[in-house]
């Protein structure tokens, strides 16, 4: 059994923990819970089949992340986890042009040859979509995947570490930070106390350069600023709705009792930037009212903030982090990070036990986000 030390609680770490503990490895988990964090703040469209992205690497990584929860989800019900946030709801692609409809379908139908988990795809009618998800405006049409999901990610996040825990994970708050000791070995130290661990899991999110800076080590990721807005319609039974993805870059969840989600901004440059601003506020509400006109409404319950990671060219990394072979990085999840984190934590883990992982690292090589000083080395 080896000693595994996670930094970084959120979907990827969790997801991390989860797996390693399972496997009755010795897990501890350290988290400063930093306001912003994506997991905590994000409600996540599980439907990565119909995007117009073309780079296949990045495909790759959400059409196995999507077929992967499944049985994930029915792992940990059978540890009594039921609240996981997860449902298998459908989701609705709306678009004013029924011909970009049309090639969706397409689009979706080829998908499906190798991703079967897509499920039905049926073009609908505005009258068809209304009945689906009724405060959609009445003249937007749209199709249907069966096959899509959403999430509450803080919900997810949790049920992993409550798992991890009962399998033996150590959960610590606080602010890790890497130092080297005399014989030049990596120690983590947490409020006064030092940990020693066989793999150090680095899943920090937008604050992994401030992680990895003890060693002299310049980690590219930069944070991009996500707004999300919270609605209620009250007396609703919306549980059963379908997520609902308009074109642009906007989406609507509904959960349980009326609550709605629409997000979200994306706002570069900012940097932690936690404020909830009259400028994203008025983009998500209007936004929200020229795709479903119907929440004119409903009560603004909140608006949460979040911090997305991203890596260079948009894609994400993961791998051993050169010159400190037992410390592994994984990072860049973006916008996407609920629909592949939950598997690129399992991959995690399986690399910190030294079994061989699913995907091809030398796609996602740390490389692309990383720059040592090359005065130093350990």
């Amino acid at each position: 059994m080896k000693k595994h030390v996670i930094i970084g609680a959120g979907i990827l770490g969790a997801s991390a923990a989860y797996h390693l503990a399972r496997a009755g490895e010795a897990v501890t988990i350290i988290d400063r819970a930093d306001p912003g964090q994506a997991t905590q703040a994000a409600a996540g469209i599980i439907c990565p089949w119909i995007s117009q992205r073309r780079n296949k690497a990045w495909y790759a990584l959400v059409k196995a992340g999507a077929a992967y929860y499944p049985s994930l989800i029915k792992e940990l019900e059978a540890e009594g986890e039921h609240e996981t946030g997860y449902k298998r709801v459908g989701a609705l692609s709306l678009h004013t042009d029924p011909k970009k409809l049309d090639e969706l379908v397409k689009r979706a139908e080829k998908r499906k040859l190798d991703a079967p988990e897509i499920g039905k795809i049926t073009r609908l009618s505005a009258q068809e979509v209304q009945e689906l998800f009724p405060p959609i405006s009445e003249k937007i049409e749209g199709v249907h995947i069966s096959g899509a999901a959403r999430v509450d990610g803080a919900a997810l996040k949790d049920a992993l570490l409550r798992s991890a825990t009962r399998h033996g994970a150590e959960m610590v708050s606080g602010d890790a930070v890497l130092v080297l000791d005399k014989d030049q070995k990596v120690v983590i130290r947490v409020n006064d106390a030092a940990y020693h661990a066989d793999s150090i899991v680095v899943t920090a999110g937008a604050w992994a350069d401030n992680v990895l800076a003890s060693l002299n080590i310049k980690f590219n990721v930069q944070a991009q600023k996500a707004q999300i807005l919270h609605l209620e319609l009250p007396e609703q039974q919306t549980d059963h709705w379908p997520v609902v993805i308009p074109q642009g870059d906007q989406y609507l969840l509904a959960f349980e009792e009326g609550r709605i989600v629409a997000g979200a901004t994306h706002e570069d440059n900012v940097g932690f930037d936690q404020r909830v601003t009259a400028s994203g506020s008025l983009e998500l509400l209007s936004k929200a009212l020229h795709h479903a006109p119907g929440l004119a409404d409903a009560s603004v319950q909140n608006v949460k903030v979040g911090f997305r990671p991203f890596t260079p060219n948009f894609l994400p990394v993961i791998g051993r982090l050169p010159g400190y072979e037992h410390i592994l990085v994984a990072n860049g999840l973006g916008a996407t990070g609920l629909t592949m984190g939950p598997y690129l934590g399992s991959e995690l883990a399986k690399m910190a036990i030294d079994l061989e992982t699913e995907i091809d690292l030398s796609l996602y090589s740390l490389s692309h986000a990383m720059k040592k000083d090359a005065s130093t080395h350990p």
